[in-house]
């Protein structure tokens, strides 16, 4: 049931940040937030979260069905790029706002400019949460003025990089084979969601933020040595410089994705309930 001055939640995707939210937002951890309804193209999977969480969300059994939801204000894309494809500007169109986690979608600039007027059109916001980084208040602020030079160096262990395995081979490298910190991978952020796009999200919201996809500049190392996720961000312009690290722990559920992103998803939605907000 939607309680009055509540915030109608949907959820596109059932994996590990989606199910992640959906828990937070099944114990009340998002403010006057309210988990409605769950769709996933694997509605197994879809059912099987929603009957584990006490207030048992409905599940859509197609997304037109979802869309349809009457009693539904805002919508979080948790699945892939490919969802923000087929989904957000119809989730636009028919007065929903919109939240992405997939925002390596958004390197395609014709669909970043379709959303954005989808959303203008119809008075709605798109939210990007800042994912497993940190820093991006700064970076907003730094880019009023000369910016000189924007680098994400990501730092991974192999499993966090299996589903990338033959971009990887692409590059002249056998993951299997990688025993010593490796850098496979060194271009515009444009080329690194292209070819990791289930890795590199922080790449595609750092250049929305700053330089844009082209002059963003991305480092992808391959590190055996190490167990979590490591994003290195270095940022030069007329402000000053500053470097930012964040040493990030894999989901539990799925180990290319960092457990900050998750909990960004909720700390952005638990940002839009508040009434004091600091940030």
């Amino acid at each position: 049931m939607h309680k009055p001055n509540s915030i109608s939640i949907g959820i596109i995707g059932c994996g590990a940040i989606g199910e992640t939210l959906a828990r937070a937002l099944d114990e009340g951890l998002v403010g006057n937030a309210v988990l409605t309804i769950l769709f996933d193209r694997n509605i197994a999977k879809a059912k099987a979260l929603a009957e584990s969480l006490e207030k048992r969300p409905f599940v859509a059994s197609s997304f037109e069905e979802f869309l349809g939801h009457e009693a539904l204000d805002l919508v979080v894309e948790a699945a892939s790029q490919q969802a923000v494809r087929d989904y957000g500007i119809r989730i636009l169109e028919v007065g929903k706002d919109l939240m992405i986690m997939s925002v390596g979608a958004l390197v395609d600039q014709g669909l970043f400019h379709a959303l954005k007027v989808a959303a203008e059109g119809k008075g709605r916001k798109i939210y990007i949460p800042s994912g497993a980084i940190g820093g991006l208040d700064a970076l907003k602020a730094a880019v009023l003025r000369r910016i000189d030079e924007v680098t994400l160096t990501v730092r991974k262990p192999p499993a966090a990089l299996r589903d990338a395995s033959h971009s990887i081979k692409s590059l002249g490298f056998e993951l299997e084979s990688i025993k010593t910190p490796t850098i496979v991978f060194e271009g515009p952020a444009s080329e690194a969601c292209r070819l990791f796009p289930s890795n590199v999200n922080v790449a595609a919201a750092l250049s929305l933020a700053s330089l844009g996809t082209e002059r963003t500049k991305v480092r992808v190392m391959v590190d055996p040595s190490i167990k979590e996720n490591v994003h290195k961000i270095f940022v030069k312009g007329e402000f000053g410089e500053f470097l930012f690290e964040a040493h990030n722990v894999p989901s539990p559920k799925k180990a290319s994705t960092s457990y900050l992103a998750a909990l960004s998803a909720i700390a952005t939605l638990k940002k839009i309930t508040e009434t004091i907000i600091i940030g």
